[in-house]
């Protein structure tokens, strides 16, 4: 058996931005070599890898958790087979997998034999044509082929994905749909192969740069769950806010001279499902968390102003999308000030296309980046000073199912909380609130409806 760790670190050296033309300017390249050899550390390895960081001691503090990590987890496996009187897992593994695969086939085998298809346009940096991506998903049996041919060609910036990447997301979102509960192994992927053409967006060819992969990546499950939408449509959601990820990497000099390097993930509202509004400022589809004020301004001398939900930011619908977030940041200019420049690289989207609702709902709100009332470059490297403020608004998930058929009493609650304002409730749920008291009336509501209905 083997053990492993693996996450992000806060650095890899390298040009942090979107706009990056080759992977060579992306960070350092490490090939196999054993951190470990006979249980002796090499630490020239460790001194290569601290002489091309920002945060040395960060990174290979980091890299010395993940060694005892390691470590804890052997030990835990070697108690486990003691326990358990076996000489190795290979039996257990091989029965889980079996087991996997066949509950994977079982469950993709309930859906009707066809090719179901879907598309998905996904913005690029300003001045660069959009990308499409194409999917057509092949239920056969109990078998699943998706197809990526006639997507957009490689790109000369970031986006680009590599093949693995893409076949990550694919498998996510088919075993999200399908057979969520079970763990993941070969056998949740052995029912399903994908097809994508060497040289376009979705398997690009080597130096392609790849390091903001997650502004297109993450459309993948999207685009697959639009495709099965009407074969499956209580194991769908809309568009989400939050894909794609928000990816701020922020550097520079403290006031004392020494470095500081963070990087952030934030995401937006969620896409509403068949019978539950969309959570609020989910990272979906990836798997991570939004990051506390306190630790953002533990590790960066910056400031946040705000940070807040933004009302009817989600789209309006039966069940209603997940609420985007504004969040407000500050360069602070007292005896604090950061050594200018403090770099903000930014990895996002939807700042054109907002995130679309399903079967009737309607679109969330589109994502927006402000420096000091300014647009700024949402794809690139913006260089700040002391005294700069910047406003970051993640954007709201799509809605599911008509607006007009939501629950009067819901639309009441949301108004009361703050999600919803009353223009809103009037014009898109067709729910008249009284503003002096917060309650409905009823009657006008119902003949508002009605109304609306109509037109």
């Amino acid at each position: 058996a083997f053990t492993a760790c693996v996450f992000h670190h806060s650095d890899i050296g390298g040009r942090v931005a979107s706009d990056n033309r080759e992977v060579f300017e992306e960070g350092l390249f490490i090939p196999l070599v054993k951190l470990y050899d006979g249980g002796v550390l090499n630490e020239s390895v460790l001194e290569m890898i601290r002489w091309n960081v920002r945060t040395p001691d960060q990174v290979t503090g980091d890299i010395r958790s993940q060694i005892a990590a390691n470590h804890v987890c052997a030990e835990k496996i070697c108690q486990m087979l003691e326990d358990s009187n076996l000489d190795s897992l290979d039996d257990l593994a091989d029965e889980i997998i079996s087991r996997t695969e066949k509950s994977m086939r079982e469950a993709i085998d309930q859906v009707p034999d066809g090719v179901y298809r879907a598309e998905g346009v996904i913005e690029q940096m300003e001045g660069e044509e959009d990308i499409l991506i194409k999917t057509a998903v092949e239920v056969k049996g109990s078998d699943i082929i998706v197809d990526l041919d006639g997507s957009s060609g490689q790109v000369g910036w970031g986006g680009n994905v590599v093949y693995n990447f893409t076949y990550a997301y694919v498998h996510m979102a088919i075993k999200s749909m399908f057979d969520p509960e079970i763990p993941n192994n070969d056998g949740t992927a052995a029912p399903i192969s994908m097809k994508a053409p060497e040289g376009s967006v979705v398997n690009c060819k080597f130096p392609a740069a790849v390091a903001a992969r997650l502004q297109i990546g993450h459309f993948l499950t999207e685009i697959i769950y639009r495709a099965l939408a009407g074969a499956l449509p209580d194991r769908v959601i809309a568009a989400s806010g939050g894909t794609p990820a928000t990816m701020n990497v922020m550097y520079g000099k403290r006031h004392d001279g020494q470095p500081f390097h963070s990087v952030r993930i934030r995401g937006g509202g969620m896409g509403a499902s068949s019978s539950m509004d969309g959570h609020y400022v989910a990272i979906f589809p990836a798997n991570g968390a939004n990051t506390p004020v306190e630790i953002l301004e533990s590790d960066t001398p910056l400031i946040v102003e705000k940070r807040e939900l933004l009302a009817d930011s989600g789209g309006p619908g039966k069940m209603k999308g997940g609420l985007g977030r504004r969040v407000v940041l500050r360069i602070p200019d007292d005896e604090y000030a950061p050594i200018p420049p403090v770099n903000l690289g930014m990895q996002s989207g939807r700042f054109r296309y907002p995130p679309q609702g399903l079967f009737g709902g309607k679109n969330g709100s589109k994502a927006r980046f402000l420096v000091n009332g300014e647009p700024g470059n949402p794809y690139g490297l913006t260089q700040l000073k002391p005294g700069d403020m910047v406003i970051m608004d993640a954007a709201g998930g799509g809605g599911y199912g008509a607006p007009l058929e939501r629950e009067i009493d819901l639309v009441e609650s949301d108004v009361r909380e703050g999600y919803v304002s009353i223009e809103s409730a009037r014009e898109d749920y067709g729910v008249v609130i009284d503003p002096e008291t917060g309650k409905v009336d009823l009657k006008a509501s119902q003949k508002l409806r009605k109304a609306l209905k109509k037109s």
